[in-house]
């Protein structure tokens, strides 16, 4: 099945299936309820997710965590 007849039978534009097979733009709401009616699978959007955050390009390494006594949290200590 091309793009544009998956497109159709989604009743979605050519291009935002395009975009998905691309991986240049993640898979919203609206298409894994669409994609898993259309299959017949869980709209399972944790797999979204989990793979933004792999695929994020973030340094977070560079960050000094802080205690909570400095951040003035209290504990239950």
């Amino acid at each position: 099945m091309s793009e544009g007849q998956l497109a159709r039978r989604l009743n979605v534009p050519r291009t935002r299936i395009e975009r998905l097979v691309k991986e240049s733009s993640g898979v919203t709401v609206d298409s894994a309820l669409r994609l898993s009616r259309f299959f017949g699978t869980a709209p399972e959007l944790n797999m979204q997710r989990n793979y933004d955050l792999a695929h994020a390009d973030i340094d977070v390494f560079g960050i000094e965590p802080v205690k909570a006594a400095q951040a003035g949290f209290v504990t239950d200590a």
